[in-house]
């Protein structure tokens, strides 16, 4: 390596660990911004102030009375929080003070998938209370019970758990249909009706419900018996609340992985899982196992696992046998591959013998190969290939046939009895391959060519072995008078592969619920937000177009919804809101929420009213979610736009090129507390005027304060202020503006048409 490779290389590591670090800088700071919004939010209405000034507020008295910025959001929080809410007062003298509860809460409240939030209740909150486990199972079709996300597990312990069927264990039962958690000190009378229950170790299973419905279960363990008093009941309690609300996270990421990984550690030779990226990505190697370790030389490198690294002179080929295997789905074989690093200078390089590349996912590869770099495994492998080989003659013209003592061990057979031709084979293997060997007497006998195949051997007590037959015609002239070959007991490899492809299988069959259950938030979205709907002329001269943009991963379907609706009053419904997280809960609770408001709107209340009572929907069904949202009445026979806002973003008024963001009432965020009033604000539309109500996706940057954002937005409203039409001027501001958080935005444009103007403007 040349010094300048050698200084790229040290480069892209640091790269690489920088954003390492980034990423966990990023993840916290995710979870404390959650929690100080939320206190933020509650402090503006306790104290009439806007957002800016309480965010000030709660820096300016954390700083004087020496309290971090977090542990005073979580004061707030937990002051303002509803009665009863265990997170907020678990008790005088808990085990787990109010403070750390709520943080736990807002970390998890955070969290990318099921699992992740798992961990973090598990590490930040119960774990402080003795426990050393978490099971979290969401309830899916037909009663059954899948695994969501786990911690403190074994990845096979979660495979033989994942799925459960109706009928579940009685603890279980009692806990899903009486909906109170079940209480075991000492653990369940039979340790084998929970996971990982061993004798006298303690149990709690805690049915987790949203929207007044049981939607999933918890489980937590701790590794000895446990006295649950009222304070640890209550702390408790108070996470899995919170778990209930994270449901709606994806499953962790390849749930197939942690078994391929238990599986490959296993093995007593040289394993290692590979991940590629798309379909064009470079390989990088996931995990080794133990024998892989010591044959490569040590641990991987934790900064750079790329296959060029691990495996520096047979990388090209590996890259080939792994995109072969992906593309075929069948294992891949190479009988030897150039050495790579070996142990130390000292041993010398080992070779990669028997390569086999195995297919396990759409990104997923298991590499297996034997060395000779230990001596100890290049005898126990000789060995092993003499008693796993066998040799056998047959003869076509009249002569007998003879095998080799390993041939008789191969098929389970006394040397006493007569061995079997080839030809008579058939009642030794299974009855589904007998065309294979048909296959291979025709190749020998009417081709005079060498031919291999593997037939499942059916040994007299009933047990399968996997043979590899391998046979070569023995010839006088053109005329085949016998054969000669060799019999191989491949079953140990074959169990491998087994082994693998049903964890492939299952990481498939995961996969595929978790597409429909996302294909089905999408549609939904789709059907009640389209992208781009028709414009709308409404009563009294107004004009409306709206528009919503998908986020920009697909798999982040969101809360996102907008809604114009005329009323039998005359007046006219508009209205744009957002439901916090992604996925098919956020969507079922947008959709929820959006037609809750239209049946509301239809009482002729005011939207003051409407969203008092959209509060308490959320509050009621919302499972404990949140949500933003702004909600308009406009009324032509006046001109005037009576509308409310529960911690929404300002709309935006345009008025001759002018772009005015209007203050909004200091009013909470619906699901936040109950009982919460929202004030009514005013504003009178001139012929011309031009009103925009927009969700922060539109203007939220993840390093750039909400005010740059939204002066971003002003800018751009008058930059196309000219612009007539007005489906072209937010096709314009969409182009223009555009946040980084990769959420979803929605915008709808509400114009009020001036005499004599033309359809649009």
């Amino acid at each position: 390596m040349t010094g300048a490779e050698g200084s790229s290389e040290g480069s892209a590591r640091a790269a690489v660990a920088g954003l390492l670090v980034e990423n966990r800088l990023l993840r916290e700071a995710a979870a404390r911004r959650h929690l100080i919004d939320l206190a933020t939010g509650m402090l503006a209405v306790q104290l009439g102030q806007s957002t800016t000034e309480a965010a000030d507020h709660l820096e300016e008295t954390a700083r004087a009375t020496g309290t971090s910025p977090e542990d005073l959001a979580a004061d707030v929080v937990n002051a303002v929080a509803s009665p009863g809410d265990p997170r907020a007062d678990p008790g005088p003298a808990s085990p787990l003070p109010a403070r750390r509860l709520r943080r736990a809460a807002a970390a998890a409240e955070t969290a990318d998938s099921v699992g992740e939030a798992a961990r973090t209740l598990l590490d930040d909150g119960l774990a402080l209370l003795g426990a050393d486990s978490l099971w979290l199972w969401r309830c899916a079709e037909a009663g059954y019970l899948r695994l969501a996300g786990c911690a403190g597990v074994s990845a096979t312990e979660a495979a033989a758990w994942w799925g459960i069927p109706p009928l579940a264990p009685e603890p279980m039962r009692t806990a899903l249909v009486e909906g109170t958690p079940v209480w075991l000190g000492d653990g369940p009378a039979d340790a084998a009706a929970l996971p990982g229950a061993s004798a006298g170790a303690a149990r709690v299973l805690v049915p987790l419900r949203r929207r007044g419905a049981t939607v999933g279960l918890a489980l937590a363990g701790w590794p000895e018996p446990m006295e649950f008093d009222t304070r640890t009941r209550r702390a408790v309690t108070g996470l899995m609340t919170v778990a209930s609300t994270v449901l709606d996270r994806p499953d962790s990421p390849e749930p197939g992985s942690p078994l391929l990984v238990d599986v490959l550690d296993a093995l007593t030779h040289p394993a290692v899982l590979l991940r590629t990226p798309g379909t064009t990505g470079a390989p990088t190697v996931e995990h080794a196992n133990e024998e892989a370790v010591a044959a490569l030389g040590g641990p991987l490198p934790s900064d750079d696992r790329s296959l060029t690294r691990v495996f520096p002179l047979a990388h090209r080929e590996l890259i080939r046998l792994e995109g072969r295997a992906r593309r075929s789905r069948r294992p891949q074989h190479a009988a030897r591959l150039p050495v790579t690093a070996g142990a130390g200078p000292e041993e010398g390089p080992s070779p990669l013998l028997d390569v086999r590349v195995l297919p396990a996912g759409e990104e997923l590869a298991v590499v297996l190969w034997h060395t000779s770099g230990d001596p100890g495994l290049a005898v126990r492998r000789a060995v092993a290939r003499l008693q796993t080989v066998g040799t056998f003659q047959d003869s076509l013209d009249g002569g007998e046939t003879v095998w080799s003592e390993q041939a008789y061990g191969i098929f389970g057979m006394s040397r006493q009895e007569p061995p079997v031709p080839l030809l008579a084979l058939r009642g030794r293997i299974h009855a589904d391959d007998g065309g294979a060997l048909t296959e291979l007497l025709r190749t020998l006998t009417e081709r005079g060519a060498g031919a291999q195949t593997v037939l499942r051997a059916v040994l007299p007590d009933g047990s399968v072995r996997h043979v590899r037959v391998v046979a070569e015609p023995l010839l006088d002239g053109e005329t085949v008078t016998g054969c000669v070959g060799v019999y191989q007991d491949v079953s140990a490899s074959r169990r491998t592969e087994l082994a693998l492809t049903a964890t492939f299988d299952h990481l498939t069959a995961v996969r595929d619920q978790a597409d429909v259950r996302h294909q089905l938030a999408l549609q939904l979205q789709r059907a009640i937000v389209p992208e781009v709907p028709a414009l709308q002329e409404l009563p009294g001269g107004l004009v409306v177009t709206s528009r919503y943009r998908p986020a920009a991963e697909e798999y982040q379907v969101g809360g996102d919804w907008y809604d114009v609706l005329p009323l039998p009053s005359g007046k006219v419904l508009v209205a744009v809101g957002d439901i916090a997280g992604h996925g098919i809960d956020s969507v079922t609770g947008m959709v929820a929420l959006r037609n809750a408001q239209r049946a509301l709107a239809f009482t002729g209340r005011g939207p003051g009213q409407l969203m008092s009572w959209l509060n308490e929907v959320t509050l009621r069904t919302g499972g404990g979610s949140t949500a933003t949202a702004v909600c308009a009445l406009y009324d032509p026979a006046d001109g005037e736009l009576v509308w409310s806002s529960a911690g929404h973003l300002p709309l935006l008024l345009l008025r001759g090129g002018r772009a005015t963001l209007l203050d909004p009432p200091q009013d909470i965020l619906l699901g936040a507390t109950p009982s919460s009033r929202y004030q009514e604000r005013r504003t009178a539309l001139r012929p011309g005027d031009t009103l925009l109500l927009y969700t922060d996706g539109l203007v939220e940057r993840r390093h750039d304060g909400l005010g740059s954002g939204l002066g971003r937005l002003v800018a751009a409203a008058e930059e196309l202020a000219a612009v007539p039409d007005l489906e072209q001027l937010v096709d314009g501001l969409l182009g223009m503006v555009t946040g980084d958080t990769d959420d979803d935005t929605s915008v709808v444009a509400v114009r009020l048409r001036e005499p004599g103007s033309v359809h649009g403007s």
